[in-house]
């Protein structure tokens, strides 16, 4: 592979340095391209292939069934949160699907509101709960078209990677709330074990996964720990608690100690200054 195939042609969109290198590619003909910044550790991908923002509106969960496995992901989100914070606060749920998370919080006492870019699947929370749903495309909208009044709480599970501009997201997430307020986050962690044996067995060519003619990738940006702690260091933010986690039981209760599965989880908590 040439030079021009190795190293982006565009700059980090954490750190702005202009060296980065080819970390991994997808698709049997490699055209779906992540370039690692040497300097923050963000993996960028590649937005001239198109970057895709399908709406995934899941109408048939029903958030207020508590033996659904659909709805005990959100659960296993909502003991992590139960485990660090007071029992009850205000929590704003941007990318919240079908409600579950924001069910399981007010009947623990939070007061919720969500966000959605699907108007299919806010009308469906409206619907099954009763709780307002704004529809809106959150780095392009005023934090005020959500709320005067800040959150206590924020939740963004696997939406962050989503979002090309993350410094922008998490200043935007940043002034909606309050002083010392804290924000749940879950994305991808592009160094965990099974990733790295993808990747390996991607660039050996022991691996070529097939995709279909006109696919559009979904995931801007992959973080790691330490790209992920640079964005906060940017924007105002500390790290309290990290893990990662399985949706097997067993396997989650290693990933909780031992950081190594393929999705990671974080708290963390909005500086004073």
């Amino acid at each position: 592979m040439n030079r021009a195939a190795t190293v982006a042609n565009f700059p980090c969109r954490l750190c702005a340095r202009t060296e980065l290198y080819l970390y991994h590619s997808m698709g049997s003909d490699g055209r779906y391209r992540y370039y690692r910044c040497n300097h923050c550790k963000l993996v960028n991908y590649d937005l001239a292939t198109g970057l895709g923002q399908e709406q995934f509106a899941v109408l048939d969960k029903d958030p207020t069934d508590d033996t659904d496995r659909w709805n005990q992901q959100k659960d296993q989100s909502f003991r992590f949160i139960s485990h660090y914070l007071p029992p009850s606060g205000s929590m704003l749920d941007i990318g919240c699907g079908s409600g579950r998370l924001m069910y399981v919080a007010r009947r623990a006492g939070w007061k919720v509101k969500g966000l959605e870019l699907s108007a299919p699947m806010a009308e469906f929370v409206y619907d099954k709960l009763g709780e307002e749903v704004v529809i809106a495309d959150f780095l392009t909208m005023e934090p005020r078209a959500i709320s005067d009044i800040p959150f206590d709480l924020i939740c963004l599970r696997h939406v962050l990677e989503h979002l090309p501009d993350c410094l922008l997201a998490m200043r935007k997430l940043r002034n909606l709330l309050q002083p010392g307020g804290h924000i749940l986050i879950e994305i991808p962690n592009v160094e965990s074990v099974s990733k790295k044996v993808k990747r390996f067995l991607t660039n050996t060519g022991l691996r070529r996964a097939k995709y279909p003619a006109g696919m559009v990738i979904g995931h801007a940006n992959e973080f790691c720990r330490a790209s992920f702690e640079y964005l906060l260091k940017e924007t105002g933010f500390t790290l309290s608690h990290w893990e990662t986690y399985s949706n097997k039981p067993v396997a989650n209760y290693i990933y909780n100690r031992v950081h190594i599965g393929s999705n990671a989880r974080a708290l963390i908590k909005r500086t004073t200054e």
